[in-house]
């Protein structure tokens, strides 16, 4: 179990639902370790100034999570967590390993920016 205070992932079907029904999606999949807590605790502060995104997790070690450590954006990558960016059903960036802030919020600001309409 991850003890964040992300929308938590349980299982494959509630992945597919997730990234079907909504146009902004950030999934970090990872573990309680020192590599992952760091970004489950930046992805809890950007949830706040990013209305637009919904932010989840779901735990590594979770057999249902296969269907994130079997993309093939994800095939080469060595460490966890795997923090994946979905548009409208998509993957349009991965990453893997600590982030920072400024990285996600780049990535943010650059695969789901804002429109406003004018």
């Amino acid at each position: 179990m991850l003890y964040t205070n992300l929308k938590h992932i349980e299982n494959a079907a509630e992945y597919s639902q997730i990234i079907s029904e909504n146009e902004n999606v950030i999934i970090i999949c990872g573990r309680m370790g020192p590599m992952c807590v760091p970004v489950y605790r930046i992805a809890e502060e950007l949830e706040k100034e990013y209305a637009h995104v919904k932010f989840f997790d779901m735990e590594f070690d979770n057999p249902e999570s296969q269907v994130i450590r079997t993309l093939p954006e994800v095939s080469g990558f060595m460490g966890i967590p795997f923090t994946i960016y979905y548009k409208n059903g998509q993957v349009v960036k991965a990453t893997t390993s600590i982030q920072s802030k400024a990285q996600i919020t780049a990535i943010l600001d650059q695969e789901f920016a804002a429109t406003v309409n004018v």
